[in-house]
């Protein structure tokens, strides 16, 4: 494992290229120290408000080698999902992922995999993922300038699915609320597939800004203690009249009661919920989500937060933590880290080693001294060559 605060993305979104690309490198250097391995590639996760979703359906005639039985070969099926991918999307966005949901012979729903099956006709029904060009291809570049090959990009929701969700969930219709710093990220499984993704760009960030704006203290302090003794639901608050005691403006200590920290995160929390609450509203679902709602990412640790969602969406709800893989059980099996273990889990799985996408690159080869190792030596490089 390895982590490192950034302050390079705003919303999902890189803003500052040098700011990302170090964060990636420290975190990086992190988890090589701790392993004993020398990281050459990786599975890099895209998420923000330009994320996009939109269901699209192809059909194609069965060609059939053998035209007595006409069975479905896999070049039926390639030439189905080219077909169902071939939307018009504007000139600034790329598809990310085409994820079939099922498929369609000679009018018989429901088919999961039409392999060998016989038919004249095929249809394919699919989830398409789409994101910006400008985004995917900063990220792609701070992985690349940090030293590293992107193998592909993977949306942080889907991979975040692939570490928290049962199969029997997505089967019965269950909706991922991902809980980031600067967004909201939701994936609504119907049918054991992905059938909607949506983004609401409001996340953690808020619920610390009104933490900081009303109380007057730094941003930095504000997110310490919504970490540390945040609540957003009244009966889990141990003691309403407990202290909370913070740096605030000057240096000077104030103590700020917990009931009062819970009167300014619940709101925003509830507005949160309430947000996705409209987008989940506005699907046409075959039938209700029967999983309920699973909680992720960051947000997900805040105390109550599983308890407002349930008053709020009137469905059972649950965090979303990884499945249990063996190593350090105990440090990654948090909400936190779903997208990463994902990511592993999702990368693994597929074929290639590395997808051809636009502005994916060949890393260059990446200097194993520490960040600040090669600031002290190029100040030092400086002073001998002023000096001597």
């Amino acid at each position: 494992m390895g982590t490192s605060p950034c302050a390079g993305l705003r919303k999902g979104v890189v803003v500052n290229i040098e700011a990302t690309l170090r964060s990636v490198v420290a975190a990086v250097e992190a988890a090589e120290r701790m392993s004993g391995q020398n990281v050459q590639s990786c599975w890099t996760g895209i998420g923000g408000s330009h994320i996009d979703g939109l269901n699209s359906r192809g059909v194609v005639a069965v060609s059939g080698k053998n035209r007595e039985t006409r069975e479905i070969s896999g070049d039926d099926v390639r030439r189905v999902l080219e077909a169902a991918r071939a939307v018009v999307i504007p000139m600034d966005r790329q598809v990310l992922e085409v994820i079939p949901q099922s498929f369609i012979v000679d009018n018989q729903k429901g088919i999961r995999d039409p392999l060998d099956m016989i038919g004249v006709r095929l249809e394919a029904e699919v989830h398409i993922i789409t994101c910006s060009v400008t985004s995917a291809g900063n990220l792609i570049k701070c992985v690349n300038r940090a030293g590293f090959r992107v193998n592909d990009l993977i949306l942080q929701s889907l991979a975040a699915g692939r570490a928290t969700l049962t199969e029997e969930e997505k089967e019965l219709g269950v909706a991922l609320i991902d809980l980031g710093g600067g967004t909201t990220e939701v994936m609504v499984y119907s049918q054991g597939t992905p059938y909607s993704t949506t983004t609401i760009a409001v996340g953690g960030v808020q619920v610390t800004s009104d933490i900081s704006m009303v109380k007057n203290i730094a941003f930095g302090t504000s997110e310490d203690i919504k970490l540390r003794a945040g609540c957003c639901w009244e009966s889990l608050l141990e003691d309403e009249d407990d202290d909370i005691l913070a740096q605030g403006v000057g240096g000077r200590a104030i103590a700020i009661p917990r009931y009062q920290l819970l009167e300014i995160i619940r709101p925003r929390m509830e507005e949160i919920f309430c947000m996705v609450k409209e987008r989940l509203d506005r699907l046409s679902l075959f039938r209700p989500l029967g999983g309920g709602i699973v909680l992720t990412g960051g947000g997900a640790q805040l105390l109550g937060a599983a308890e407002l969602a349930s008053a709020v969406f009137q469905l059972p709800v649950r965090i979303g933590v990884p499945f249990a893989m063996g190593g350090l059980v105990d440090e990654y099996r948090s909400p936190v880290y779903a997208t990463a273990v994902g990511l592993i889990l999702e990368g693994t799985g597929r074929d290639q080693p590395q997808v051809e996408r636009p502005g994916i690159i060949e890393a260059p080869e990446r200097n194993q001294t520490p960040f600040f190792k090669q600031i002290i030596a190029k100040v030092t490089d400086y002073w001998k060559k002023e000096l001597f």
